[in-house]
């Protein structure tokens, strides 16, 4: 007979997890919602995956604690609680006690000492007790009959799982977390003890009294320091120490959960305009779906009528693989109205699997169905089955749904467009994940290994799961016209060009790759030489441990910045500052510089070639940024440097065809001409109408000269002012890229604002609307959330005011790239060219062409794309032509 469980949850991790994670979300009055948001959905879900007999919420008191008395500079270093989530607490509470969950919170005893005593007090009582924390230091309570775990890292541990993580037993962690001491909570340690030193000490001793016992015998800086500790170790332990006997009373019955109290979750999620739970009340969640397998043609011809009815169904597919080029359908899933899907199987393969339909069969049924444009298709994330389908053979026409697209098109800055996370946010329901339906396979398994009944189950419910979020979603998106054409007119039907473009691939050089990769790794030799004579001696240049002794202990260099651990910082913008009057910082930029180039491409590149199509097939992402703009991956092309020699070279290895060419278009200071069209300000218009050159009319207008007399070094400061402003650069950011004292900065931005009145206008104005509305607009219309934009915490503030001002021009931009992808693919089909989009990266896009057709296609592409929309300034494209991607661009 199994055991009850009890499931006790540390509030207070996951309530600043939540604030970190959500903290920028607000209602449409500004007030703080991210940590009432992150917790709620939090703890529902946690619950519905860990659901116990007896739970317990537990909060951090605030005020001193007993530790406070032990040890009056514990916790010293700590912050207070921020404003914004101190705000949220009493909401955050009353919604906990809604849901049915007991709340604990104990003045004078932390959080964790709370659950060390209900933790111990369980086991007394022959519970199951499970502590949902991601704190280290709860390892300490792990027994045969405690565990630990934390779901969003996905660890659990049991005494074997905190052997494996730490390397000691439970029994020791007190001891350990005594020797390394917590810099967060201000708990010494002993000095130059980490946690890989204090491992081996407790494994040779068996315990900290041993240690300290002998610490005369322990050899060098350790024994002396163990020896130094003597006078306060026994605090630290103490302070580490959780709690198991706090004085309170506690009652099995108030612990069991509750039934929820819809009334007053109603009017709380109201209240925060938590819409999305307030759906999940309001509507019904609680529907029971229905999944078939098919496995008859007459049971597949049933459904193919069913569906020429509807007219739309939503679809899934089960593969062998993520990559459609060698991804092999294992089954496919139909669902044409909520609670119903049906699930055909044609490649599980496993021993006494049911015998499965003809593939043949099933597809001449449902080939009318994938082909028609007049059917419309549902899906989530339906450009990996477009390519699939294309894989094997099949052109899948009239997507006109993707709910991924959906959420993403919803709101840009929710953290996630996954199936499950959307079906968790907009229906309140938690599907079965992958990880789950195949956690018994072998490694190397793949879908056609699952189980007819579990792979059923779980496909079904992808498929009648997006026509759900579809049914919900759309309708939403649909209340906005702007949001709708942005959905409709350009996500949607990017989908297919993604797809194809993703299926075509770019062939590269790879021997050219390693030959450059073994002349960068000559340049690093060399580089690593130098470093080695400047300071004296060898190190591990990647290391910033050894970075730091060498520059700020060695070499006395002064320390400008530090990181969160108070440790000297050696990040890339403290190296440039450096490298101003000392030559070694520069050589480690150089080096580290070399280095990312070649584990990113050089080397990496010739891997990621596919041996069935001897092309590079990479991933864009349509649903990662937050501002609209295609992502990369498999390779990550938008991080190709292009104005280094190095990167310049990577670039030359995409290569064409023999018998084709690459032709680059690019749009030429997008984000300017954007800024122009928004602010309306005359002299910048004027400036493009007239074609002059941007940075130097730029240049002439603040510093008072002539067009023709500007200098090389006016053209440059111009050039930094005008893109640094459209990103909400300061003049303290000015100053420092330009290298000049803050006072002439700002003097440059007076002047320029003074020239250019409607963009000063314009950056005021959209602080404004971004605060009231919590969002910011494209020119098209693309909704943009602003998290934090009415934060009570400064840097947050201005951070995000700084991602208003900037966040419309890069948003327009991906909104003109994009469309200008869709009319490129029009103009090919409209006019039959030889010639494929391979590559959009930045505001760039890059077509492999036939030699015969490239310059009649070069001549069309220019003025499709300058011709994709009608601003108050030209839209300029610059169209280049080459065998490799290097000289065409």
């Amino acid at each position: 007979m199994s055991r009850e469980k009890l499931l006790i949850i540390d509030g207070s991790s996951y309530l600043y997890r939540a604030f970190y994670a959500s903290g920028g979300l607000t209602t449409s009055k500004g007030f703080p919602t991210g940590a009432i948001f992150g917790v709620t959905s939090m703890l529902k879900g946690l619950w519905e995956r860990n659901k116990a007999n007896y739970v317990a919420v537990v909060f951090d008191p605030r005020g001193p604690t007993i530790r406070n008395d032990w040890y009056e500079h514990y916790k010293a270093n700590r912050n207070e609680m921020p404003k914004d989530l101190v705000t949220q607490l009493d909401g955050i509470k009353c919604i906990i006690k809604a849901l049915g969950f007991q709340i604990m919170e104990f003045s004078y005893y932390e959080a964790d000492d709370v659950i060390g005593t209900l933790a111990k007090y369980g086991e007394e009582n022959k519970l199951a007790v499970r502590i949902a924390s991601p704190d280290k230091d709860m390892a300490q309570l792990v027994n045969k009959n405690i565990t630990i775990f934390d779901e969003q890292k996905k660890n659990e541990w049991d005494e074997i799982g905190v052997k494996d993580k730490f390397g000691i037993p439970p029994s020791l962690i007190v001891d350990y977390l005594t020797l390394i001491g917590d810099t967060s909570d201000n708990v010494p340690g002993v000095h130059k003890i980490g946690p890989k030193t204090a491992v081996k000490l407790l494994e040779k001793y068996g315990s900290l009294e041993q240690i300290l016992s002998d610490s005369k015998n322990i050899p060098g800086k350790i024994g002396t320091n163990i020896e130094e500790a003597k006078s306060y170790i026994g605090l630290s332990k103490k302070l580490v120490t959780i709690i198991n006997n706090v004085p309170i009373k506690i009652d099995l019955n108030d612990l069991k959960p509750k039934e929820r109290d819809i009334e007053s979750l109603k009017n709380l999620y109201e209240k925060f305009e938590l819409k999305t739970f307030l759906k999940e009340i309001t509507e019904s969640s609680s529907l029971k779906a229905e999944y078939e397998t098919i496995f008859t043609l007459e049971s597949l011809n049933r459904c193919v009528e069913k569906i020429k009815k509807r007219k739309i169904f939503a679809l899934d597919l089960e593969t062998t693989s993520l990559d459609p080029n060698i991804a092999k359908i294992v089954g496919i899933s139909l669902a044409w109205e909520e609670g119903k899907a049906v699930y055909i199987p044609l490649g599980h393969d496993y021993k006494d699997a049911p015998t499965q339909l003809n593939e043949s069969d099933v597809y001449n049924l449902i080939l009318p169905l994938l082909k028609n444009p007049s059917l419309k298709k549902i899906g989530h994330n339906l450009k990996y089955d477009h390519a699939v389908f294309m894989s094997n053979g099949i052109d899948l026409r009239g997507i006109t749904h993707d709910t991924m697209l959906q959420s993403y098109i919803n709101n840009s800055t929710d953290n996630r467009h996954d199936l499950n996370s959307v079906a968790e946010r907009i229906l309140g329901v938690l599907p079965t994940s992958y990880e789950k339906v195949t956690e018994n396979l072998n490694d190397g398994e793949g879908f056609e290994k699952v189980p007819i009944d579990a792979a059923t189950k779980y496909a079904g419910e992808d498929a009648e799961l997006a026509l759900r979020i579809n049914n919900r979603l759309f309708p939403k998106i649909s209340e906005n016209e702007s949001l709708k054409k942005i959905y409709s007119d350009i996500e949607v039907p990017l989908i297919s060009v993604l797809s194809k473009m993703e299926m075509k691939g770019v062939l590269i050089d790879s021997e050219m790759l390693k030959r450059h990769s073994r002349e960068l790794k000559s340049k690093m030799l060399a580089l690593e030489t130098k470093a080695y004579t400047l300071a004296g001696e060898p190190f591990n240049i990647s290391s910033p441990k050894q970075i730091q002794e060498i520059l700020f202990n060695k070499m006395k260099i002064p320390i400008i910045a530090k990181t969160p651990k108070g440790q000297p910082s050696t990040s890339e913008s403290v190296l440039n500052d450096l490298s101003k009057d000392h030559e070694l910082p520069k050589i480690i930029l150089d080096y580290r510089s070399i280095a990312k180039l070649c584990s990113t491409y050089t080397d990496k590149l010739p891997k990621q070639v596919n041996k069935k199509t001897g092309r590079i097939h990479g991933s864009f992402h349509q649903a990662v940024t937050s501002t609209g703009r295609l992502s990369s991956s498999n390779p990550n092309l938008q991080n190709i440097p292009i104005r280094t020699e190095e990167g310049k070279k990577v670039r030359e290895a995409f290569r064409a065809p023999s018998d084709k060419i690459l032709i680059a278009a690019d749009y030429s200071q997008i984000e300017l001409r954007i800024m122009a069209h928004i602010s309306r300000d005359k002299a910048l218009v004027n400036a493009f109408t007239e074609e002059q050159d941007i940075h130097s009319a730029t240049a002439a207008e603040v510093f008072d000269t002539d067009l023709s007399n500007v200098s090389f070094e006016q053209r440059r400061a111009a050039k930094a002012i005008n893109f640094g402003l459209i990103y909400g650069m300061s003049s303290f950011g000015l100053a420092k890229q330009l290298d000049i004292t803050r006072n002439e900065a700002q003097n440059y931005i007076e002047i320029y604002f003074s020239r250019y009145p409607k963009i000063k206008q314009y950056m005021e104005d959209i602080r404004k609307i971004a605060a009231e509305s919590g969002y910011v607009e494209t020119i098209f219309g693309r909704r943009l959330y602003i998290n934090n934009i009415n934060s009570s915490q400064a840097r947050l503030r201005q951070y995000a005011e700084r991602t208003a001002i900037n966040a419309p021009m890069q948003g327009s931009a991906a909104d003109l790239i994009k469309m200008a992808m869709i009319s490129a693919d029009h103009l090919i089909k409209e006019f039959n060219f030889d010639a494929s989009l391979i590559l959009q990266v930045h505001d760039e896009l890059v077509f492999e062409v036939n030699k015969s057709c490239s310059d009649n296609f070069k001549i069309h592409l220019k003025n499709c794309m300058e011709d994709i929309a009608t601003l108050s300034v030209p839209l300029k494209v610059s169209v280049g032509v080459g065998d490799n991607w290097g000289s065409a661009h």
